[in-house]
């Protein structure tokens, strides 16, 4: 599964970008949210998910870069999240926070830091719907990819095969036509793709070449 990252579209012509992703392979629009606390960069709110959702014929991965997610479950649920992932290094929580974003009918995701190991979503791995890994630091786009996270990514589908859990393996951050096939064949399920789809002379051609690696 595809789902490229709108936080490297053009804001000017957003809606041209979100009918592109439309008429593409990609499975999800990826909606970064920072708050500029616990990452350094901001991006935007509530009104430009509405506005993302009232064009899109794809589901939404929103993804909280944010202290405290769980003060925004129902409002990112009433703007048209489909996933809501939050990091496991801004909940205190976590278990509840996931229960919450299950309780209100959306997939469950938890984003962990290059810093973090796999290991500390061992007592959650039916819990979630979704682990992110990011592959970079978050706050930023057009970073280099982290090659540890290969190693990750086959830690992780271990873990969940052993366990019977059916969550998917999202993996965010410097993905491209180069390391695609390498990390599905590691384990991943979902792959976010910013700048490699929209800096692409053909964005479209780009994602059915990442769907097809």
């Amino acid at each position: 599964m595809i789902a490229p990252s709108v936080l490297s579209a053009d804001f000017a012509n957003l809606q041209r970008d979100v009918e592109m992703i439309n008429a593409s392979e990609a499975a999800w629009f990826h909606v970064d949210i920072m708050d500029g606390v616990f990452v350094p960069n901001l991006s935007f709110g509530l009104p430009v998910v509405e506005a993302i959702h009232r064009h899109a014929t794809k589901p939404l991965d929103v993804h909280l870069m944010i202290v405290q997610p769980e003060r925004y479950i129902q409002e990112f649920k009433a703007a048209g999240a489909h996933v809501l992932t939050v990091h496991i290094e801004a909940s205190t929580h976590l278990h509840r926070t996931l229960q919450a974003i299950r309780a209100e009918g959306m997939l469950a995701g938890v984003a962990l830091n290059p810093h973090t190991p796999v290991s500390a979503v061992s007592e959650i791995l039916h819990d979630a719907d979704l682990f992110c890994l990011m592959s970079v630091n978050p706050g930023f786009g057009g970073q280099s990819f982290i090659p540890q996270t290969y190693e990750k990514v086959r830690q992780l589908r271990r873990m969940l095969d052993e366990a019977g859990s059916a969550a998917k393996i999202e993996i965010d951050g410097g993905v491209n036509a180069q390391n695609a096939a390498d990390l599905k064949a590691a384990g991943a399920d979902v792959l976010v793709a910013g700048n490699a789809v929209f800096k692409a002379p053909d964005p479209i051609g780009m994602i059915a070449q990442l769907h097809g690696a």
